[in-house]
């Protein structure tokens, strides 16, 4: 997909964030955003500052398969069949095993991996009927290994990993792409919750620009910034004794 004019690009959690410049960044170069979100002031902004005429939006909660489903439906009766889905709604609460809470565990599961699930339900049985199609879920640099007070984040963006591992050689035979994208730490209104101290930020327009690039190259996996990908893939491939030691090393600091 060398030029977006024309086609129609679906994202969820696009009120704000990463989902919000995304779509910025995609009417920009012709695309029809189709805009889906709980926050309705958020999807209201948007559409007045890109136009009706490249956006049409409602609200909906990707936990609830139905009302996923049914949203989907209303939005492509407007502006025509998903070429592009960008699953990009997430939430981030702590989970620190000190204070361990399985229905907060859940809660973020839900939001992040079983969203993801929900929206590409929506989408891809029309993707299969015309051969021809891309999906796109925001997952994380910490989906590489659990890191402390993260576990419900970290295993749900490890999900979102295993699942999009599996579509994308499953699809590749029916012409429908599919691209896994971790990021590390984005400026957000979720990143500004985070207690402990975040080192080195991206910001969301350069985060976006990235992967508004992937998608032009039809890229299976794309993880940036470079500096903060390798550490992250060596405590992977480290032995689990030395893994932790680091990452309990690491995790001081950043109380500090």
């Amino acid at each position: 997909m060398t030029s977006f004019a024309g086609k129609v690009v679906l994202i969820t959690g696009a009120a704000n964030g990463i989902g919000r410049e995304l779509a910025r960044q995609l009417a920009a170069d012709g695309a029809k955003i189709a805009a889906l979100d709980l926050q309705a002031e958020g999807l209201e902004k948007l559409a007045g500052e890109l136009g009706e005429k490249h956006v049409a939006w409602t609200v909906a909660d990707v936990t609830e398969r139905d009302a996923t489903l049914q949203a989907v439906r209303a939005l492509e009766e407007k502006v025509g069949p998903t070429d592009l889905l960008i699953a990009s709604a997430g939430i981030g609460r702590e989970t620190s095993a000190l204070s361990f809470d399985g229905q907060v565990v859940a809660d973020v599961i839900r939001v992040n991996l079983i969203g993801v699930v929900h929206s590409i339900d929506a989408v891809l049985p029309g993707m299969l009927r015309r051969r021809s199609g891309h999906l796109l879920a925001l997952s994380s640099l910490a989906s590489y290994r659990g890191f402390p007070r993260m576990a419900a984040y970290c295993a749900s963006k490890a999900g979102v990993n295993g699942l999009l591992d599996a579509l994308r050689v499953e699809l590749a035979p029916a012409g429908i792409a599919v691209t896994t994208v971790c990021p590390g730490w984005i400026r957000t209104n979720m990143t500004a919750k985070i207690a402990f101290k975040l080192p080195r930020l991206l910001e969301v327009e350069d985060a976006a620009a990235r992967i508004v690039e992937a998608v032009r190259r039809r890229q299976p996996f794309i993880a940036f910034p470079a500096r903060d990908v390798w550490p992250v893939r060596i405590l992977r491939w480290l032995p689990a004794s030395i893994s932790d030691r680091l990452v309990q090393r690491r995790y001081r600091r950043l109380l500090q």
